[in-house]
């Protein structure tokens, strides 16, 4: 008796058991980037022009090894066709002037974009979380689980009260300053010859 008693709560368990194995699973966690919200009301025609990389956050252990050779950097944003963002990057690499040209895609809400990479796992997700198109903007960038923040300037230096607030983002998506860095504000490019471009739009 004592033995079909063992059995059967031996069976109960298993049943328990194979009927929670069909229970849904839960949710993943939301992504930082999840949690961010667009700038509302912002045209890609107001974030045409040129920009400057005034700082950037983020646990990306290259930018950290280099962060004492960092270069001035400028953005210029073209609308392309009503949607889509035509992106050239300006920098020095090795004292000669670089171009690095991208092409940001519309994804399906205002405000966020989908820059692609050469494979599946390098897409890059984007999203404008907050600007004033006369003089900054703050980009979030998540690739896989790792996210950045970006803070542009219309003009290499912004305002006390930008750099504050940028502060604040970068600490809201889980950064701390201790991943966050400044650009220089000076030896800027503007151009670049045809041999030192690397063009990303035909990866």
């Amino acid at each position: 008796m004592a033995a079909l008693r063992a059995l059967l709560l031996l069976g109960l368990l298993l049943a328990a058991r194979g009927h929670g194995a069909h229970r849904r699973r839960p949710p993943p966690p939301q992504s930082a980037l999840e949690r961010v919200k667009a700038q509302e009301g912002l045209s890609l025609h107001q974030l045409s022009g040129k920009w400057f990389l005034v700082g950037m956050a983020s646990r990306c252990s290259y930018l950290a090894e280099h962060s004492h050779q960092l270069e001035a950097t400028t953005v210029t944003m073209t609308v392309l066709d009503g949607q889509s963002l035509a992106i050239s990057t300006f920098r020095k690499l090795d004292r000669m002037c670089w171009e690095i040209r991208q092409h940001y895609l519309p994804a399906q809400a205002p405000g966020h974009f989908l820059l692609k990479g050469h494979r599946k796992s390098s897409k890059v997700d984007v999203v404008v979380g907050e600007a004033d198109p006369s003089s900054f903007a703050i980009l979030y960038y998540q690739k896989g689980r790792s996210i950045s923040v970006k803070l542009y300037g219309r003009s290499s230096l912004v305002s006390d009260a930008i750099v504050d607030k940028f502060e604040q983002r970068v600490r809201a998506v889980g950064l701390s300053e201790d991943v966050t860095y400044y650009f220089p504000t000076y030896g800027f490019c503007d151009s670049a010859d045809e041999f030192h471009v690397l063009d990303e739009t035909k990866l």
